[in-house]
């Protein structure tokens, strides 16, 4: 039985990385990508994912979001790790110009959750706007879904609180009153957070491998990776690249291989600690506080790196 995804994106170099995982996953089916600002503009975001789409041949519809937070300035785009152009600077050959649909993103969210009730897992790897225009909209969406697995956080479990500041990551700092939102909704959340994503490493060999198996996409994939796993290299002195994105899809596929926490999270909203996410984990006491009455959502503190890996390779190497 597969599972139905709605595939929330700024791509992003590990963001294809995760797209075109979930197009070669038998065990999902893709019902629509929504694009968000993060990583790029929101125009060359939604670019990225219909070039994607054209690229590899992806059934699923495109749906253009939010080109800013909600209640704040966009951050700048991280070029440094991402390149001009969002996919590393490589040339996106045979591009031809598509529009995206004309419904907005938060809308086809809405819409989607609204016609398959309890059905579909909605996985979100960039800054969590458009889930937060989607419950500003609409709250009862978040009875309608199954699920949402973010791609977001750091919890400080596995000596890494932030990549962004000392305590915040990316994707929760871009947006952290619509990350609170999230945690805050009534849906089941589950945070794939920095804890586990920078325990698992795409080594060169790894997606030199990758490219000899895995057809034109893995080509792809080994091609704008290098200058992710250069940024890497020259920041923390890993030799290949962190599976982010990609990670919160294997959650959806094997949730076997990783171990998690729960308790109510909340997400400070300004000052030093932006973006920074705490979780007051399930069963302990203390005095009044903003966790009290929120919902229980589940963080991951723990992979099984070697298993994920493989997960990856086996599933893009099957669809090849």
């Amino acid at each position: 039985m597969t599972t139905k995804i709605i595939f929330d994106t700024d791509p992003g170099i590990d963001d294809a990385m995760a797209l075109l995982f979930i197009a070669a996953s038998p065990a999902l089916d893709l019902l629509a990508v929504t694009t968000v600002h993060g990583n790029a503009d929101i125009d060359t975001t939604t670019r990225n994912a219909l070039y994607l789409k054209r690229r590899f041949g992806l059934d699923a519809p495109v749906f253009k979001g939010a080109d800013a937070p909600l209640s704040r300035p966009r951050n700048p785009s991280p070029t440094f790790v991402h390149g001009d152009n969002g996919l590393g600077d490589v040339e996106l050959t045979g591009h031809v110009d598509a529009a995206p649909e004309a419904k907005p993103a938060h809308q086809a969210i809405i819409d989607l959750a609204r016609a398959n009730p309890g059905e579909i897992v909605l996985v979100a790897v960039g800054p969590l706007t458009n889930l937060g225009l989607a419950l500003r909209a609409d709250p009862e969406v978040a009875t309608l879904l199954k699920g949402v697995v973010i791609m977001g956080g750091a919890f400080g479990v596995a000596g890494k609180p932030g990549n962004v500041t000392p305590v915040a990551e990316a994707n929760i700092h871009n947006d952290p009153e619509a990350a609170d939102l999230v945690f805050t909704a009534p849906w089941p959340v589950t945070a794939v957070s920095l804890d586990v994503t920078t325990q698992v490493v795409m080594s060169p060999a790894y997606m030199d491998a990758l490219e000899a198996s895995a057809g034109p996409a893995g080509a792809f994939l080994n091609e704008i990776s290098k200058p992710y796993a250069a940024f890497y290299g020259g920041r923390d002195g890993i030799i290949g690249c962190c599976v982010h994105d990609a990670a919160a899809v294997a959650f959806v596929i094997d949730p076997s291989l990783f171990q998690t926490r729960r308790g109510a999270v909340r997400v400070i909203p300004d000052g030093i600690a932006t973006g920074q996410t705490l979780q007051k984990v399930e069963g302990e006491l203390f005095g009044p506080s903003a966790w009290d009455d929120q919902p229980v959502q589940t963080i991951t503190v723990g992979v099984d790196a070697e298993g994920l890996l493989a997960l990856y390779a086996r599933t893009m190497t099957a669809r090849a």
